[in-house]
């Protein structure tokens, strides 16, 4: 008999893959909005900013008021968000006297999707009745990657084949995933991660050593993995010669692979490799990335180094959440949430630091890439930390 919980994981997948097109697709047509509506580029980097900082609010907010309304009724919000988001970009901009207006706010409202689904996917998963937690947390954030890359590259075929000017159908046929994805939530089955009543508050959690290494541990690998991610395409044009719009393409598309592949290992061999001894590993190659990145005199040394961080930095988000959650089994969504807070926050401070130091040295990237480098350091610190948090409170 088939596990009815499959549905589920099911749903959870394509909600992830809902995250990375809402996350992808609007900044592949920013240079499309510059020409067509006048906008320039310096405000249309805002875009980035409100959509990252409505995920960073909608994080908190559902540490508070997720066990109030119900999972399932925040997960089906979510679908309706992004897809509603997604035809807004496709509509508002013609509909409304000033474009940009309406990108910020089709931005926001699917950014209120992908902050509920980047803090209620993982919980719903955990609480289903699984073999091999992790492993299948793991693969669960694989799909936020392949959906990534198939956002980027379905995007360019199309563009390719029926022109920059219809991006608004495609905005609309984006938005059919979520849409479709209402009647996976509202037919599969969802269970809560605690008992009502029975999770930790936001204060008990502050209080608990363990919460505030892996808060340290998600900050460090959102920051690790956006500070790579955000310059992947000028390792790429240096590298290899390619125009900025291949090198926007292959820079983030590769990266996105590497990290997916690093997922889908531990997702399908995760019962026979111990998640710690894989982080740790994970970390230290990340590291030695930066360096790679940073202090090479040669552009390809460089390329490979910011390729192969994203299968270093793949396993740091499912594996911290998994490791929380088998350390604090009464975390419950505020712990969730505060989590993917964190991650949110390490992927915002990570490119600026890494942009601003770059800046600083005259434009040179490679320093802005060194200082970044501090990221993965302190990654191995808050590792050793958990571990001896881990072995303290076994010995109790």
């Amino acid at each position: 008999m088939k596990n009815p919980y499959q549905k589920t994981l099911t749903a959870c997948y394509l909600g992830l893959i809902t995250q990375a097109i809402s996350a992808n697709f609007a900044p592949l047509l920013y240079l499309t909005f510059h020409h067509e509506y006048g906008i320039p580029l310096g405000t249309i980097a805002l875009i980035s900013t409100v959509f990252f900082l409505t995920q960073l609010i909608v994080d908190v907010l559902c540490a508070r008021f997720v066990d109030r309304i119900g999972y399932r009724a925040c997960i089906i919000a979510s679908c309706v968000c992004s897809a509603g988001g997604l035809i807004g970009l496709a509509l508002l901009t013609d509909l409304l006297p000033n474009p940009f207006l309406g990108i910020l706010i089709s931005a926001v409202v699917y950014a209120v999707g992908s902050g509920l689904i980047e803090v209620l996917c993982s919980p719903i998963v955990e609480a289903c009745p699984f073999d091999r937690k992790e492993a299948v947390m793991s693969l669960l954030h694989s799909f936020y990657c392949w959906g990534s890359v198939a956002a980027i590259l379905l995007s360019t075929a199309f563009f390719a084949v029926f022109g920059m000017e219809n991006w608004r159908w495609l905005a609309c046929l984006w938005a059919l995933v979520p849409l479709l994805n209402i009647y996976n939530f509202a037919t599969c089955p969802i269970e809560h991660p605690v008992k009502e009543g029975e999770g930790m508050s936001i204060a008990s959690l502050l209080r608990v050593p363990m919460f505030w290494t892996a808060i340290v541990l998600m900050v460090c690998a959102g920051a690790s993995e956006l500070a790579m991610a955000q310059w992947a395409s000028a390792f790429a044009e240096s590298a290899i010669g390619l125009s900025k719009t291949a090198g926007d393409l292959a820079g983030p598309c590769l990266f996105a692979v590497s990290m997916g592949i690093s997922r889908m290992i531990y997702g399908q061999y995760g019962d026979r490799i111990d998640l710690m001894r894989f982080m740790y590993a994970s970390a230290a190659l990340c590291l030695l990335c930066y360096l790679m990145a940073s202090l090479s005199a040669m552009p390809m040394i460089g390329l490979i180094g910011c390729i192969l961080c994203g299968f270093s930095v793949g396993i740091m988000w499912p594996g911290t959440i998994s490791i929380s959650s088998r350390q604090m089994p009464s975390g419950g969504t505020a712990m969730f949430a505060l989590l993917a807070m964190a991650g949110d926050l390490g992927g915002a401070l990570g490119p600026y630091m890494v942009g601003n130091i770059s800046q600083a040295a005259g434009n040179n990237l490679q320093r802005g890439m060194l200082a970044g480098s501090v990221f993965p350091l302190v990654l191995i610190i808050a590792l050793l930390a958990m571990q001896a948090l881990s072995k303290k409170k076994r010995a109790l």
